[in-house]
């Protein structure tokens, strides 16, 4: 997995992180149950410090997308009570769809804009599928 860190980005370098192994892991690049990358070896590839990747793994921990191990590391484990989940997706989509309404974009438009993205991780999801 390629991972894409915009250090001149306004948004936190762990964030951004985060962000990537999240859709890595919603487009198949990364498995469920595949290890990812110690703290060491991440922060030395792209080349930040070590709290920052610790930082991000334990978001995603919290966040029920991966699982720490002293012995194992860090680990896909995608774990999420679809309620939940859901729950908090409508939450979030809440106040971007008001922001998206005091811009003037209408249902139809977020619609499409929908379409896209799942149209992408679906095309992405399947091109994992055939290798």
């Amino acid at each position: 997995m390629v991972l894409k860190i915009d250090f001149n980005s306004d948004e936190a370098i762990y964030i951004q992180l985060r962000n990537q192994i999240i859709i890595g892991i919603a487009t198949s690049q990364i498995e469920d149950g595949e290890s990812l990358p110690s703290v060491r070896q991440l922060a030395d590839h792209i080349g930040i410090n070590m709290h920052t990747v610790n930082k991000a793994y334990s978001v995603l921990k919290q966040d029920g997308f991966v699982k720490l191990d002293r012995r194992k590391g860090a680990y896909v484990a995608v774990d999420y009570d679809k309620c939940l989940a859901q729950q908090e997706l409508f939450d979030t989509l809440q106040v971007i769809l008001a922001e998206a309404i005091c811009k003037n974009i209408n249902r139809s438009e977020v619609h499409q804009i929908v379409d896209k993205i799942f149209d992408y991780y679906e095309k992405k999801d399947q091109a994992q599928m055939d290798k």
